[in-house]
C-alpha cells in the first residue's frame, strides 16, 4: 500500500513538473492554433507555438507574416524551427525571434 502511494505521488510530481516546464517555455501563452502559408506548395498548414523562445543555435527557417518558402516534404523545411527578422537587417542575430511551431499536415488550399 505504501509503495503504491509513493508511485502515485511521484507520477503527480512528474506531471506537475512537465506542465510547469511547458508553461515556462511558452511564457504562459496557450497553444493557440494558427496557420502558416507555404509559398512553394501554395498550401496553408495549421500550427501552434510549441517552444518560445528557442536559443539561437542550429538552423532556422525564415517566417515573414505567417508565410514561408518551404513546408513538410520540401528540402529546406526545418521541422518548424523558425526565426523572425525583428530588426529587418536580413541576418539571424540576437535581436531576432527564434521559436518552434511544427506544421501539421495535411496542408489545405484556403486559410
Amino acid at each position: 500500500m505504501f509503495r503504491r502511494k509513493n508511485i502515485v505521488a511521484l507520477a503527480c510530481v512528474v506531471l506537475l513538473a512537465s506542465t510547469l516546464l511547458a508553461f515556462a517555455q511558452t511564457k504562459g501563452r496557450s497553444h493557440t492554433m494558427m496557420s502558416v502559408y507555404v509559398v512553394t506548395q501554395e498550401l496553408y498548414y495549421d500550427t501552434f507555438v510549441a517552444v518560445d523562445p528557442l536559443p539561437m543555435e542550429g538552423p532556422f527557417q525564415l517566417l515573414v507574416d505567417g508565410t514561408t518558402e518551404f513546408g513538410p516534404g520540401d528540402p529546406g523545411y526545418l521541422g518548424g524551427r523558425w526565426w523572425e527578422d525583428l530588426n529587418g537587417n536580413g541576418v539571424q542575430d540576437a535581436d531576432d525571434h527564434y521559436f518552434l511551431c511544427p506544421l501539421l499536415p495535411p496542408g489545405r488550399e484556403t486559410p
